[in-house]
């Protein structure tokens, strides 16, 4: 005995309907992508919107050539420490000295260029030289004297604040020679025909671009080989397409003025420098290791402590190149400068994603969240917001970013 079975064909879809039901399925891939990688782009939709915000505001006044510029270097210094500082919190630790010792490090390099008319060549060597002492000194007790991060760098705080003030006899000193003060200040000389903007900087620009899209790409391939979740592809392309207009609106602002500053090339060697690092090299894993889970890192045979040790050497020479670049700047070495330097990086790294348990951070999220606060600076500056009402607003925002941090990680958790 046999039974026929006939299947059923499905039933045809009605018209119009799988088309938006295929548009609804990307969107819908679109917004888990971009929820699981809140973390990563939280914070660069923030700056947008907040510079968006302040252009309205100003009636475009903060997008001038002009003010981008002076965007730059009002905050290169910030930048300089923000990428020693999400290094130091990726690793689970703290430093508070760094501001003293920005202002102890613009203090010599007064007293080698000033008084002793050394080359600024060789002082800054010197002074780096320095910057790498006082960080291995604080270093080694952390690491190696098992003192806490945040005890150590507290005396060294107090400590390179009075140094500055013997050194300088409490007197501000000046001026430094013109080679240096051109690092701070400088511009990228003209170079090919004229074409209304500085070629140099429009070349340098595309170059950054090129970069960039081969490197995400890169990553990407990296890490589909190693069986790692990605963002769907079209939020990656999305992402490529906002960096690539991002950097191309800079570079023609800053190609419009005097091109762009030395300072930020400078910036640009860190970045790609350390962001490198922290990717690719054994050591930038073993940072993120140490942070994350210390316990397990040792069992994994991480020298803790060495690399605690070279984390605090490496946030002393960016200490003293910061020192270096905002003495530059103005051009004299004065007891007070660096005050409150060491929370203005704290706070660009927790606004740029860091964790405070640690073995979380990029670099290029210590950068975005030190553009967060210079915008939010320049910003309030040019709509005539008092400093009292601007320290509210930064402290709301840093709340925030930290609140941020706590509500992803519980949600994640859950």
């Amino acid at each position: 005995m046999s039974t026929d079975v006939t299947a059923k064909s499905p039933a045809p879809a009605p018209p119009g309907k799988s088309g938006g039901a295929a548009g609804d399925g990307l969107l819908q891939l679109v917004l888990d992508g971009m929820r699981r990688n809140m973390r990563q782009y939280g914070m660069l939709i923030a700056l947008g919107l907040i510079v968006a915000l302040f252009a309205v505001w100003t009636d475009g006044d903060l997008l001038l050539p002009r003010n981008v510029s002076n965007l730059v270097l009002q905050n290169s210094y910030i930048l300089i420490l923000a990428i020693g500082m999400m290094l130091v919190i990726i690793a689970g630790h703290i430093d508070l000295s760094v501001g003293s010792l920005t202002a102890f490090v613009g203090a010599m390099a007064a007293v080698f260029m000033v008084k002793n008319d050394m080359p600024w060549t060789v002082a800054v060597l010197l002074c780096l030289a320095v910057g790498a002492l006082a960080g291995a000194v604080q270093g080694f007790f952390i690491a190696y004297g098992g003192i806490p991060s945040f005890i150590v760098t507290l005396a060294g705080m107090l400590i390179f604040r009075g140094l500055t003030e013997i050194f300088l006899e409490g007197q501000t000193l000046g001026p430094f020679p013109e080679g240096l003060q051109k690092v701070s200040n400088g511009f990228l000389p003209e170079v090919g025909p004229n074409t209304n903007y500085h070629n140099l900087t429009l070349l340098l620009g595309f170059a950054m671009i090129a970069f960039v899209v081969f490197q995400e790409f890169r990553d990407r391939r990296r890490q589909q080989e190693f069986n790692l979740d990605v963002p769907p592809f079209n939020l990656f392309l999305l992402k490529l397409v906002a960096l690539a207009a991002a950097i191309l609106t800079l570079t023609m602002l800053l190609a419009s003025y005097k091109g762009a500053p030395i300072v930020l090339l400078v910036l640009g060697v860190l970045l790609v420098g350390f962001g490198y690092v922290m990717r690719n090299a054994i050591i930038g894993r073993h940072i993120y290791a140490i942070g994350g889970n210390l316990p397990a890192a040792k069992l994994s045979g991480v020298k803790d402590k060495k690399v605690t040790f070279l984390i605090f050497v490496n946030m002393g020479m960016l200490a003293a190149l910061a020192g270096l670049v905002f003495a530059a700047r103005f051009n004299a070495a004065s007891p007070k400068a660096g005050l409150n330097f060491e929370l203005e990086a704290i706070a660009a790294s927790f606004i740029g994603g860091a964790s405070m348990s640690g073995g979380v951070g990029t670099v290029l999220g210590a950068i975005i969240g030190g553009l967060v606060l210079g915008v939010l600076n320049n910003g309030m500056n040019l709509v005539g917001i008092g400093t009292d009402w601007q320290q509210v607003i930064k402290g709301l925002v840093l709340l925030a970013a930290v609140g941020f941090d706590v509500w992803n990680k519980r949600k994640v958790g859950s």
